[in-house]
């Protein structure tokens, strides 16, 4: 369960946030992503992961193979970052790379089996650690928050 920060709490053990702060959206979403960082990176060191190999191996999965600058642009994940990203996944023999038969300076990305049954191994640690972070809302409060952040995901980035 996610408890307030020892700073949010005084001895008598009652909030001392104003309510002006608890009111404004982007603080609120700030301090509950710091949280959710932490639970889900934590989660997934315990299953030899991190949050960017659940990203590439969802993207090749549910988009199929892809070049790292496609890999990138799908993910958010920096290009300069993506190399390494790789490298890991395919030391694991999570992924594949082969070149790209119409340009040989570029490598192709594909999904192992191995790297299939690692996605859906990850999944259910996620599953687990959102039932936690979410535990306060029931389903269809979830699907609301999800569909709400969506939204406003799509908004600012123009794919409204």
């Amino acid at each position: 369960m996610i408890r307030a920060d020892a700073a949010d709490l005084p001895d008598d053990g009652a909030r001392k946030t104003p309510d002006r702060l608890r009111r404004r959206v982007s603080r609120l979403l700030s301090q509950l992503t710091a949280r959710s960082d932490r639970l889900i990176t934590e989660g997934l060191a315990q299953a030899d992961a991190r949050k960017w190999h659940y990203a590439v191996l969802a993207s090749l999965q549910d988009f199929g193979p892809g070049s790292q600058a496609t890999l990138s642009r799908r993910t958010g994940i920096y290009r300069s970052d993506m190399v390494g990203v790789l490298n890991e996944l395919a030391e694991h023999d999570l992924v594949e790379r082969a070149p790209d038969p119409d340009d040989q300076r570029r490598n192709i990305i594909t999904i192992s089996a191995k790297g299939r049954r690692q996605l859906r191994r990850l999944d259910k640690v996620l599953d687990t650690l959102h039932d936690e972070l979410l535990a306060p809302l029931n389903p269809t409060e979830r699907d609301q928050l999800v569909e709400l952040l969506n939204r406003l995901l799509d908004h600012h980035a123009g794919t409204a």
